[in-house]
């Protein structure tokens, strides 16, 4: 097990360990999950670059690390859309698509190849990360007094009616749509074989 691939690894325990967190309806537990949903999105970051920089990259990697992914933000976006911050709607579009490019993946890895993440999906990852984030610095910063000057201005800029939450938000979803176009359209001699 390699580096990059052990990172990969840490995202699933940080995850857990975030799930837990939410699962406390208090300060304490909203802290636990946005330190460790903040450390899971920077460790998919790192994993990846740590593999191309170290010449790391393995075909477990291709495929543990975009199905870590999923099961970060799949397990956030459930979350937010249970506290009321994400329509239903936008989280089950979002889990569809991602299990739509995992049986894609899975047709393609049958045919022997493996699909890596494109550039298109890692944009579509960023923004989701972004909206999660978003949220869950609100969720830990709200109970503080907003008179701070530093909690005053995470608040204005993490709140729900403010622009970051609905702008990531929709621009997720919309990148969530086209990525999924995207992988459907590169399979599309695998899925039109015989």
């Amino acid at each position: 097990m390699n580096l990059p691939n052990s990172i990969t690894l840490s995202r699933l325990i940080l995850t857990a360990l975030f799930v837990a967190g939410t699962a406390f309806a208090s300060a304490i537990g909203h802290w636990i999950a946005l330190v460790c949903f903040v450390i899971a999105a920077i460790s998919d970051f790192l994993d990846g670059w740590l593999a191309r920089k170290l010449g790391l990259v393995t075909a477990m990697g291709k495929l543990l690390d975009p199905l870590a992914d999923k099961i970060l933000v799949c397990s956030a976006f459930v979350y937010l859309s249970a506290q009321g911050y994400c329509p239903v709607w936008v989280t089950v579009v979002i889990l569809a698509r991602e299990f739509f490019v995992t049986g894609l993946r899975q047709i393609a890895m049958e045919a022997g190849h493996v699909m890596a993440a494109d550039r298109l999906g890692k944009w579509k990852t960023g923004l989701q990360l972004t909206f999660c984030i978003t949220c869950l610095v609100w969720f830990a910063f709200k109970p503080l007094d907003p008179g701070n000057p530093f909690v005053g201005l995470i608040h204005t800029l993490s709140k729900p009616d403010g622009w970051l939450q609905p702008i990531s938000m929709w621009l997720a979803l919309a990148l969530t749509l086209l990525s999924g176009w995207n992988y459907l359209w590169g399979c599309r001699k695998l899925l039109s074989a015989r």
